[in-house]
């Protein structure tokens, strides 16, 4: 069993490296930091800790090739690689559309951006000379390499259509694919398999975590109101298709929206209900447990725990390390 950690780059350095030292003393395997336009540089972050922690492997989650050039992320992912000793995870996906458009970038052909990119970016890695890929790699010149000997980082894509899902299967390392609810996740990984199979893969190489929002606290109203606000703010632009796998639909947020629009956060999070924290997981660490082997009985291998985590990301982060981990090590079917 694979356990990780995700984090938003909302959080500052000097909070992340005491959640990364809590992750790694937990047990986790690996700790994720996002890569959100506007807020904090996770590559810059993840180089802090990487001095700072010695066996977590770390990942950023994600980098797009809209607003970073392949190239650079290339540059990026072998760099850290070598000043974290071989523990960097390359989280790729074609990125927010709505964020993008702050700066005025069009998201176009996702699906052929992602593929074209990866390729790109593996063979920078490989130290391929010249990079000539169609796409991402249109009007490169033979001097597009690497001048250093690059270490390839495992490359995981940030993925939730079935098409992205399946090309992750199909290329790379992982998959890092957010489910609504949790136990969506079985869809998701099944449909990488069949990405994977396609091409005559074998799946298991594959890593593909469960990937869900958790806030975990010894006072269940105390945690389900941290996960209440992420939905809150999230859940009425949840696509149809995964409200309903929790039996939910968009017009069943009306009155948290509505309170969001008039009364804030805070109060649109008291209106969130039990049925709309399922998407989640949240309460205490007997909760979590349940849950969790719930998502091992489905298969899960690699179980990856993302913000809220709660009010206090250490202390939830050590109540996972304490309270939940112990009952899922050695489980995995």
């Amino acid at each position: 069993m694979r356990t990780s950690i995700r984090l938003n780059n909302d959080l500052t350095t000097t909070a992340l490296i005491d959640v990364a030292i809590a992750a790694e003393e937990a047990g986790f395997d690996q700790l994720w930091v996002s890569n959100d336009l506007m807020y904090r540089s996770a590559p810059v972050l993840l180089g802090a800790l990487a001095r700072e922690t010695s066996r977590i492997h770390l990942g950023v989650g994600i980098v797009n090739p809209y607003s970073m050039h392949p190239a650079e992320i290339a540059m990026m992912a072998a760099t850290m690689q070598e000043a974290s000793s071989g523990r960097f995870l390359l989280g790729l996906a074609a990125g927010a559309g709505d964020f993008l458009s702050w700066l005025g970038i069009a998201q176009d052909k996702p699906l052929t951006m992602v593929r074209e990119s990866l390729r790109a970016i593996r063979g920078l890695m490989a130290g391929d000379k010249p990079v000539a890929i169609e796409g991402a790699g249109a009007g490169w010149t033979d001097d597009a390499w690497l001048r250093f000997a690059a270490t390839p980082a495992p490359v995981y894509l940030g993925a939730m259509s079935p098409r992205m899902v399946r090309l992750a299967g199909a290329e790379a390392d992982g998959l890092l694919g957010l489910a609504f609810p949790p136990e969506h996740f079985a869809t998701v990984r099944d449909e990488a398999r069949a990405g994977a199979v396609a091409v005559g893969r074998d799946p298991a190489e594959l890593d593909t975590p469960a990937c869900f929002w958790v806030s975990v606290d010894d006072d269940v109203r105390r945690a389900e109101l941290a996960l209440g606000e992420k939905l809150a703010y999230y859940g009425p632009a949840f696509s149809p298709y995964l409200l309903e796998r929790a039996g939910l639909s968009v017009a069943d947020f009306a009155e948290v929206q509505h309170a969001l629009d008039t009364d804030g956060l805070a109060a649109a999070a008291k209106l969130v209900t039990p049925k709309m924290l399922a998407l989640g997981i949240a309460g205490d660490a007997a909760t979590v447990v349940e849950r969790c082997l719930g998502l091992i009985e489905l298969g899960a291998d690699h179980l990856s725990f993302g913000p809220p985590l709660g009010d206090d990301p250490v202390a939830a982060v050590q109540l996972l390390g304490s309270a939940v981990l112990p009952h899922l090590k050695g489980t995995a079917l």
